[in-house]
């Protein structure tokens, strides 16, 4: 049975992290219509056919290429949410100013008062409170 199963796979495409991600939203939508949304079960069976349309399909450059694109938004996310996670831990420390002639991004500790502050990028000066 595993050397058939092996034999029908061979030459096609397999599971990646983009059906991963199909599997998890499939399931997620399964639970939500147990609370009777009849949307969220045609949903999950769409998504369903379509992760098992790109684990059997023998194209394998299309779902290549359809796995390279969901990566890079994943990474993109990733680092959007990184981002905004360090941006909240500094804020108890500091303030993070833009500067209003080319939006440079500064950070200033806090509790220092009224001080000037120049941008590094374009040399700009203006006073906040810190």
């Amino acid at each position: 049975m595993k050397e058939k199963l092996y034999r029908f796979m061979q030459g096609r495409y397999g599971s990646d992290q983009l059906n991963r991600f199909l599997m998890i939203l499939v399931v997620l939508c399964f639970v939500l219509s147990l609370f009777g949304a009849r949307v969220f079960y045609i949903l999950g069976i769409a998504l369903l056919a379509y992760a098992y349309f790109r684990m059997f399909s023998k194209n394998r450059y299309k779902r290549s290429a359809e796995n390279s694109v969901y990566l890079r938004y994943e990474y993109k996310l990733k680092q959007k949410v990184a981002s905004f996670t360090k941006n909240m831990k500094q804020r108890k420390t500091h303030h993070i100013y833009k500067c209003p002639s080319c939006t440079q991004k500064i950070r200033i500790p806090r509790g220092k008062g009224k001080i000037e502050i120049r941008c590094p990028k374009c040399g700009q000066t203006f006073i906040k409170k810190s």
